[in-house]
């Protein structure tokens, strides 16, 4: 941006003087002039037998499976072994401890808190060329050297099988990297319509917040938990990250190469810690500006709650953004492609064990075509297999732990049990040697039996078979029978179905899909996000989800000096 020094100009308004361009000031400068190379979503590798990239996982799961990882907590730089520890065990052989991770208490993460306001104000000003180059070195590594070392302890870890950590732990945390380096760098160079005028400059500075991000992330997606504490810092902001018990070591590993690739001491202090401990630490500090958090709907209340309660406490008022799943739906129209139904469905229901924020999780299916989706449906389910995730022929894998087992486990008894539903596919569980759900497809005669309207968050599936002379009455109740508006998918051809289905389901979904499935948002082509109980629906992958992490100041520099009070209208 070019600067202005004072030029006089006999021609305008008495009380002013005009200007012209000068590079001899650098106060008005843009934020970064730095180039960022085209960006274009990492390609998703495919691990065929006998591949180099097949091998390279195959050898580094070896070495992980002979290796319990020790974790601190990461203050300053500081390494902490608290003695106060947990294990994070293979959710597919809860025999095998991977990581033993040392827990924080109240008092360690006061001084995490201290230590991250004590580096605010320099990582701030830190210029965005260097902020920038950590993320994308960090995608460079990832993509590289590192690939199978984020994605073997993916699978370790969280019970994905190799096609699911490819697409999350390797492909997304990539695209969130680089991507969110593009997105900053528009908006910063996003200034005034006229930061030039006659008389004055004016600028926006996007300054980070006043205080601390706290970034809590969930056990079922790697790059979630990146995105969750890089996006503040890369904006100029501190943050305290608490990962997930059960993500701890994908997370560890994620952490120890933004380290490497220079993330500067206490910018993000790494901090495992039981939950309640860290929520209720984090909001009763007065330099809390905001909270970034993906989980349960029960835990977000919590904390936004807390927030509220104690808003007198703070600075500023804290922001709060955060993602908390769905009960996400699958509208089959008569004139859909059924394979295309069968397979979108299986893959969005059963994918990872429905463990995604975005899985499919209820169907609804006009009777006219019911026969032929059951059959295809059936048939099918037949060909998924049940295994432990590193094995490369598995599709679905673990739950993740003994608590989320117990849950699916209990609705599962609940259709085993109500004269309304019939298990059709699966309905066996078996937590001997891993937390095994078999994929379950339930029908229900009642569409507001619970199953059908809560969320599970596992591998189940509830279709209700609707009257083809009632569609317009079943999106309505697609629409309202949930407190969930995450995602959903319409199958069908019929264009005035496709428009009516569009308008009833306006606000049923954040991310909305037709004739695909509900899963599989991509950065940089469906910014990811959701309302009503699924979350604040900030848009994780595009440039807006990054304003959450700044404060914009306007600044006016006038150019000339006043020298009367008095308007022209006040002339006599």
């Amino acid at each position: 941006m070019e600067v202005f020094i004072i030029k006089e100009d006999p021609n305008t308004d008495p009380h002013f003087t005009s200007i012209s361009p000068s590079c001899a000031s650098q106060r008005f400068a843009r934020y970064s002039s730095a180039t960022v190379p085209k960006v274009e979503n990492e390609p998703v590798l495919e691990f065929k037998p006998g591949s180099a990239e097949r091998k390279a996982v195959i050898e580094t799961l070896r070495q992980m499976k002979a290796n319990t990882e020790e974790i601190p907590c990461i203050i300053n730089g500081e390494e902490i072994f608290t003695g106060n520890t947990r294990y994070q065990v293979s959710p597919y052989d809860h025999s095998r401890k991977i990581a033993q991770f040392h827990l924080a208490d109240e008092a360690l993460i006061k001084k995490a808190i201290k230590n991250s306001m004590d580096v605010r104000a320099e990582w701030e000003k830190t210029p965005f060329e260097y902020r920038a180059s950590i993320l994308l070195k960090a995608a460079d590594l990832i993509s590289t050297i590192y690939r199978s070392k984020i994605l073997a302890s993916t699978m370790l870890g969280q019970a994905k099988n190799i096609q699911q950590a490819e697409i999350d732990a390797a492909c997304e945390l990539i695209d969130f990297f680089r991507f969110n380096v593009k997105y900053a760098k528009e908006i910063y160079q996003s200034q005034p319509d006229h930061a030039v005028t006659k008389h004055t400059l004016n600028k926006l500075a996007y300054r980070g917040l006043e205080g601390f991000v706290a970034a809590i992330s969930p056990f079922n997606f790697t790059a979630i938990g990146a995105n969750l504490c890089t996006a503040p810092a890369l904006m100029g902001n501190v943050v305290l990250w608490k990962p997930s018990d059960t993500a701890m070591l994908s997370n560890y590993f994620v952490y120890k190469i933004l380290q490497e690739c220079g993330l500067p001491d206490g910018v993000i202090n790494f901090l495992p810690a039981d939950g309640p401990t860290f929520g209720d630490t984090i909001v009763k500090s007065s330099d809390l500006a905001a909270v970034n958090f993906t989980g349960s709907v029960p835990t977000f209340k919590r904390l936004w709650r807390q927030v509220a309660e104690n808003l007198d406490v703070y600075k500023n008022f804290p922001r709060l953004v955060g993602e908390c799943g769905g009960k996400n739906y699958h509208f089959v129209h008569q004139s859909a492609n059924i394979d295309n139904v069968i397979n979108g469905t299986i893959r969005s229901a059963f994918e990872y064990g429905g463990q995604k924020c975005s899985a499919c999780s209820r169907m609804y299916v006009p009777d006219s075509k019911w026969e032929e989706v059951k059959s295809k449906l059936l048939q099918k389910c037949n060909e998924v297999k049940v295994g432990p995730a590193d094995e490369f022929t598995t599709f679905v894998s673990a739950v993740i732990d003994d608590k989320a087992f117990d849950r699916i486990k209990g609705y599962v008894d609940h259709a085993k049990s109500s004269p309304n539903l019939e298990i059709i596919h699966g309905g066996s569980y078996d937590n001997s040697t891993g937390y095994f759900i078999e994929p379950t497809v339930v029908v229900t005669k009642d569409p507001h039996d619970k199953i059908i309207k809560e969320e599970i968050f596992g591998p189940v599936l509830t279709i209700y078979v609707y009257p083809d002379n009632k569609s317009q009455e079943t999106l309505k109740l697609v629409n309202d029978s949930t407190p969930f508006a995450l995602t959903g998918a319409i199958y069908g051809h019929d264009i005035k179905f496709l428009k009516e289905a569009m308008d009833a389901l306006r606000d049923s979904a954040g991310n909305f899909y037709i004739n695909d499935k509900s899963t599989g948002s991509v950065i940089g082509q469906q910014p990811f996000g959701g309302s009503r109980l699924s979350g604040t629906n900030d848009k994780a992958g595009m440039n807006t989800y990054l304003l959450k992490w700044v404060s914009p100041q306007s600044i006016k520099e006038s150019l000339v000096p006043l020298n009367n009070i008095k308007y022209p209208s006040n002339e006599a």
